[in-house]
């Protein structure tokens, strides 16, 4: 069984008597039995308006960071041939993400272990296939992995803060499928990763703080794989955060800190049909998630 997340409580005296004989005392109350509990309590408004300063801080600088990087990739792009370019791109958006992960362990807003993806640095024409509970997925994953390739929204291409990044990094668009495919494919031939959502959407948001069930697949993964003749990855994000889930504002603050860690599932070949390749792929993921006999009787 996966490894399952939850914070544990605080033993309470329930029932305690002090003294002797027949006539003991009531039970003691929180602040008597923790005295900083009622100093937390008058700390609180100040930690909340602490946690929205930075929130909203961490917002701009990745804005900051994001256009810093567009502007002149854009026109590195222009510039530069793809076998220097994209090479280029792919650092730099990884190495960006990177720094701004860093930024939010140090200001406390973030808690995370990603060090599962290292083992999958060197690896050439590999396929990662991880589940997708929110808008923060491809950020933790690329900061990890500097020669990945995305499979990108073609919105993102003419984005003020992504789409000089998107195009000099050589991302592939999703608006037609078989250039897609061929596009893909390509890559993975080049010895670049390919970072694909197979649920192509993020997961369909759940009560509480547990990781979403995925939502229904999408068989292009296994296409690629096929084309290219690329293995593919399994990735497992678990997250206890409802930041950027299915229908949670961007500018919305979350409870702080954000809690998520990333580890590696099963890696299957493409052999067979796609179809079967695709089904084994999400059996795989739905069962690694925690909680997942819950999940599925729900």
């Amino acid at each position: 069984m996966p490894r399952r997340w939850s914070s544990q409580p605080i033993d309470r005296l329930r029932g305690a008597r002090l003294g002797s004989g027949k006539t003991g005392r009531p039970p003691l109350n929180d602040s008597a039995i923790h005295p900083s509990s009622r100093s937390q309590g008058r700390w609180a408004p100040l930690r909340g308006a602490w946690e929205t300063v930075v929130f909203y801080g961490l917002l701009l600088l990745f804005a900051v960071m994001c256009l810093l990087w567009s502007l002149p990739a854009a026109l590195l792009h222009r510039l530069l041939p793809a076998s220097l370019g994209r090479p280029l791109g792919q650092w730099g958006i990884s190495r960006g993400f990177w720094l701004f992960l860093g930024a939010m362990r140090l200001t406390g807003a973030l808690r995370c272990d990603l060090s599962a993806l290292d083992a999958l640095r060197g690896e050439p024409g590999l396929i990662i296939t991880p589940n997708h509970p929110s808008m923060l997925d491809a950020v933790l994953v690329t900061s990890r992995l500097p020669r990945v390739v995305c499979i990108t929204k073609a919105s993102l291409w003419d984005n003020l803060l992504l789409g000089g990044g998107v195009r000099l990094a050589g991302y592939v668009r999703n608006d037609a499928t078989q250039r897609m495919i061929r596009d893909a494919a390509a890559a993975l031939r080049d010895g670049r990763q390919l970072l694909i959502f197979p649920e192509a959407t993020r997961s369909p948001p759940c009560a509480g703080p547990m990781t979403p069930a995925p939502g229904p697949f999408s068989r292009s993964f296994a296409v690629i794989a096929q084309r290219a003749g690329a293995p593919v990855q399994t990735v497992v994000i678990e997250t206890e955060t409802p930041y950027l889930r299915k229908g949670w504002p961007p500018l919305r603050r979350p409870p702080l800190p954000l809690r998520c860690r990333v580890r590696l599932g099963p890696r299957f070949l493409p052999d067979g049909r796609a179809q079967e390749l695709s089904g084994a792929v999400e059996c795989s993921l739905r069962a690694s998630l925690p909680g997942a006999e819950r999940q599925d009787v729900a």
